[in-house]
């Protein structure tokens, strides 16, 4: 199959996205090492910047998607990229003259989630004016692609950075990471007019249940995002109970830890890759019901990890298995959302989709948490890969009717002289 072209400026925004998501790579869990390494934080507190600082961004986003979605998408885009790169150079600065303490980690990473929240939401509503409609799918899992080489390659070159040149090094590279994302959307030509609203200038106490409201108002919406909830919930809350599993119980050493994440995530480049395939060849609704099944049954798998190779790789065979089905699944998840949500309404949607998430995954990482505690980190695994497996369940039964077309942009390389909102 031929490599399909979008134009050059989606190549941007996409550049823009890659830098973004290797630098985040690169800076992965730079935050928690520095507690501990430069500030002697307790558990306790690390576990707090994990928890409480992406929640608190999650509230900020609340008022600031309505506010969003009627602005102009790609200045918002950038704005968002600035405000993060000011953030975490804040954090090298203040440690450079011994100022940094771990309340300016926390108000760091709240500014961060809600600046990635904004940023995604309205990134998501740009996308949907720079391509066409059959275009998404494609454009989706190159996002995809990105998203999971920069998971694959950032952490261990990340680590390496870090023994060579200090703790604040990844931190430096995901500032400026921002930055060069933001150099790269301004990059992007064209004519984008800020969209309209009736009544009212101001953001009224209704608009910030909008997105909400649509996902549990449109029945395939309200299917699929009650499905990835509880999916992404349970996968994540799982994540450090197989930390203290392998690395405290099972006494890997921690460059196999390394490994067995970092090796599976080359199944989300096979995944992304087959995701265009597979729904020209077997329909976008089937696709969603049959991969999103499957997304579910290999976590059980992790209940079952012994010491020594054999140990190693159950853990790689059933993290590669995962991400392969998550990796197929996001992309036609993503188009479908974009497909079935209005113009003016597709930020506050995105932005509830990653709010619900974020607070999904606190809950039953807490959950996850608290049963270990009472009972074994390898219970607790087992549960969640019980629990997951009646997840097919709240997946669409029907198939949708096709959504009513938006007006289309013009081709890749020749933009409209009007965007959403017009």
């Amino acid at each position: 199959m031929a490599r399909r072209s979008l134009g050059r400026q989606f190549g941007w925004l996409w550049a823009a996205y890659a830098v973004s998501a290797y630098g985040s790579g690169l800076g992965f869990g730079a935050l928690p090492l520095i507690a501990v390494l430069l500030l002697d934080a307790s558990p306790a507190q690390v576990s707090a910047l994990s928890a409480v600082g992406p929640a608190v961004g999650a509230l900020i986003a609340v008022p600031l998607a309505p506010w969003v979605e009627f602005r102009r998408k790609r200045p918002v885009m950038i704005a968002m990229d600035v405000v993060r790169f000011a953030a975490m150079m804040t954090v090298p600065i203040a440690y450079a003259f011994g100022l940094l303490g771990f309340v300016q980690l926390l108000v760091v990473s709240a500014v961060v989630a809600a600046a990635r929240i904004a940023f995604n939401a309205a990134g998501g509503a740009y996308l949907k004016t720079l391509v066409r409609r059959d275009d998404l799918l494609v454009a989706n899992a190159r996002f995809e692609s990105a998203t999971w080489s920069s998971i694959a390659v950032g952490p261990p070159l990340g680590g390496a950075a870090i023994g060579l040149f200090g703790p604040v090094t990844t931190v430096l590279a995901d500032a400026f990471s921002y930055l060069f994302s933001a150099l790269g959307i301004a990059a992007i030509r064209g004519r984008e007019d800020r969209p309209r609203r009736t009544g009212t200038s101001r953001v009224r106490v209704g608009e910030l249940l909008d997105g909400w409201r649509h996902l549990l108002t449109h029945p395939g919406l309200r299917a699929l995002y009650l499905n990835q909830l509880l999916v992404s919930g349970l996968i994540m809350a799982t994540e450090p109970l197989l930390a203290v599993l392998l690395l405290r119980e099972l006494g890997f050493p921690p460059w196999q830890y390394g490994l067995a994440f970092a090796l599976p995530c080359v199944g989300g480049l096979v995944g992304s890759r087959l995701a265009r395939r597979v729904v020209a060849r077997h329909g976008r609704h089937r696709t969603l019901r049959t991969v999103g099944a499957l997304r579910a049954v290999w976590l059980i798998g992790l209940a079952f990890v012994q010491p020594g190779v054999v140990g190693l790789v159950t853990v790689i065979a059933v993290e590669f298995a995962i991400i392969v089905n998550m990796s197929l699944y996001n992309p036609v998840l993503a188009t479908y959302r974009l497909e079935n949500t209005p113009r003016d309404r597709v930020v506050r949607t995105l932005a509830a989709w990653s709010i619900s998430s974020s607070a999904a995954i606190a809950v039953l990482s807490a959950l996850g948490g608290l049963l270990a505690a009472a009972t074994s980190p390898r219970t607790a695994i087992t549960v969640a890969g019980l629990l997951i497996l009646a997840s097919p369940l709240l997946l669409p039964r029907r198939r949708d009717v096709a959504p009513a077309p938006d007006r289309e942009p013009a081709a890749p390389g020749v933009r409209p002289e009007t965007v959403a909102g017009r």
